[in-house]
């Protein structure tokens, strides 16, 4: 894609054609379903239209919209867009994978880091206060993912008895 915008709109300046660009670009990508045509009719009616306005934001095109070598560069550049965005949407369950893949890895290697790590002070006070209210035998914590394991089964086990709790007051 990038390739081909060095060899379009030459008559165009620099700001003109980064507009027309990025204007063509968002059109192939709000409509994936229509063919390169189908957009290209689109952009020269609405063009047509708003030029007999007078409020287009392509002024310059009012000149060139119906110049065959304007028409033969706006074909080659949505073709391109086509293909990329085509690409991309086949790319898009590869992507997701990978995405999935480095969340576990991150959470994996978290938790490699935690399990190094001695329990922080306030991992330990909340593990022997849910110890006294609940009467459960305390264990040696040695590790933040051991507390962390330990609070959490504990919660779980007494999350019933909790809620009950609870509502009878």
């Amino acid at each position: 894609m990038y390739e081909i915008k060095k060899q379009i709109y030459l008559n165009l300046t620099k700001n003109q054609k980064s507009a027309l660009c990025n204007y063509l670009r968002a059109l192939v990508k709000k409509s994936p379903d229509l063919t390169v045509d189908e957009i290209w009719d689109s952009f020269t009616a609405d063009e047509l239209y708003y030029i007999e306005l007078n409020c287009s934001r392509f002024e310059f095109l009012a000149e060139i919209l119906d110049d065959e070598q304007f028409k033969s560069d706006t074909l080659k550049y949505l073709k391109e867009c086509k293909k990329y965005y085509d690409y991309k949407e086949q790319q898009r369950p590869l992507i997701e994978a990978q995405k999935e893949f480095d969340r576990k890895k991150r959470k994996f290697l978290q938790e490699v880091k935690m399990s190094k790590e001695p329990p922080t002070k306030k991992q330990l006070y909340y593990y022997d206060r849910l110890c006294k209210k609940y009467n459960i035998d305390k264990i040696e914590l040695t590790s933040k993912l051991e507390a962390r394991n330990e609070i959490d089964k504990i919660i779980t086990e007494h999350a019933p008895k909790i809620s009950t709790e609870e509502y009878e007051e």
